[in-house]
């Protein structure tokens, strides 16, 4: 779970934006909206999901990964953190 106020902030406004996204989903489909606008709408949920789960995973990445090696050498931390960040992000799209 998101710790900072910050990161707490972040989080819930991408999942108020999901949200938000749902609704216009449901009203759509209640309209008879075609169904390949319905995919499109679809799609952007998906990639509003994975786009969180990546923010959160990060910030769980960060809160643990703090041993005292990698800690005495920040840049290296960063660097290694930032590179499995982009692996996931690739994954999750």
């Amino acid at each position: 779970m998101p710790h900072s106020i910050e990161d707490r902030k972040r989080v819930s406004t991408r999942l108020r934006r999901i949200k938000g996204q749902v609704e216009a989903l449901e009203r759509a489909v209640e309209a008879g909206t075609e169904c390949r606008l319905l995919l499109q709408q679809i799609a952007a949920m998906r990639g509003a999901a994975g786009g969180v789960m990546a923010e959160v995973l990060e910030i769980h990445l960060r809160e643990t990964m703090g041993s005292a090696e990698l800690q005495q050498k920040p840049s290296i931390k960063d660097d290694q953190m930032e590179d499995i960040m982009k692996i996931l992000r690739a994954y999750l799209k």
